[in-house]
């Protein structure tokens, strides 16, 4: 009986588990391989390098810079994404004021805005990324005639100023993905008890205590969860520097990140094994951010 079982569950697990190998991990094997030759993806020659790559990557101020970007998009896009995603599924949620026959409810209207959130979400990136160029046209754009409506000479040149294209960046990129935590984190506070939130209010707590003493506390393992992906997602950033930034990955590479200056190496400039070095250190990186977060995030469970 008991070797039966285990008949039952291999023979049901192999053929994923065969197919998750073949597709998913050696493509990264080879990927590895790859990055100690020095193909140059337009010949069929791969002569092995060793750790060459690797050495230039080190000593490649370009990369430093694009992952310096990498970074910072990593710091801030979650921090912001999900802080205001937590915002706004809280007054959706539980923010708003008693009504009859309801303690606990969100703010009038809060099925439209969380529609309204969630818009972004249905248009693919590259709809969002000329959707937001035309905004950020300094002479036509909405943000500047915005500016110039209420009496300020705004001539702001969001996309083409050093200074501000990699913010402007991060901007499109907090706009795109805000709206899905909002649903996810309404998703999570729709669990929580009522009662919870009516014993607190009747001991007087106002929705800052709420907010901080109850709703945080029980939706951290949501939160952890949507760092360790936004931190996935801020490590890519490709398709927006493409399509949105001057160069592209300008001006002066103040918007490059890794994944395009991947992407120029092995395809503009024929170093294939080059670009692929790049990704392997992307890789390290990601799975170093995902594991750090895990293991520095993690808090006893609390049940309700």
């Amino acid at each position: 009986m008991r070797h039966g079982k285990y008949r039952f569950i291999v023979s049901f697990l192999a053929l994923p588990v065969a197919i998750y190998l073949v597709f998913v991990i050696w493509p990264y094997v080879q990927a590895i391989g790859l990055s100690l030759t020095d193909w140059s993806g337009l010949t069929p020659t791969q002569n092995f390098v060793g750790l060459a790559n690797y050495v230039r990557l080190v000593q490649d101020p370009l990369f430093w810079i694009s992952l310096w970007h990498n970074i910072i998009l990593l710091i801030v896009l979650p921090l912001v994404t999900l802080a205001l995603g937590l915002f706004f599924a809280f007054m959706i949620n539980v923010g708003g004021k008693k009504r009859k026959n309801v303690t606990i409810a969100g703010v009038r209207g809060s099925k439209f805005y969380q529609v309204v959130y969630f818009f972004p979400q249905v248009l693919s990136i590259t709809v969002i990324a000329v959707l937001w160029q035309f905004i950020y046209n300094p002479n036509s754009g909405a943000l500047n005639s915005a500016l110039r409506a209420v009496g300020l000479d705004a001539n702001i040149g969001w996309l083409s100023d050093s200074r501000l294209a990699l913010t402007s960046i991060i901007v499109v990129m907090v706009w795109w993905q805000v709206g899905f935590y909002v649903v996810l984190f309404s998703a999570g506070m729709s669990a929580i008890p009522s009662d919870i939130y009516e014993a607190v209010l009747i001991d007087g707590a106002n929705r800052f205590t709420t907010f901080f003493r109850i709703t945080f506390p029980l939706m951290w393992d949501t939160i952890q969860t949507g760092w360790v992906y936004l931190g996935i997602v801020a490590m890519d950033g490709f398709a927006i520097v493409q399509i949105m930034t001057v160069g592209p990955g300008g001006p002066d590479n103040s918007t490059t990140v890794v994944p395009f200056y991947l992407w120029d190496s092995a395809f503009n400039h024929g170093q294939a094994a080059y670009g692929t070095a790049m990704g392997v250190a992307m890789l390290i990186v990601t799975l170093l951010f995902a594991v750090l977060t895990l293991r520095f995030s993690r808090r006893e469970r609390i049940e309700f």
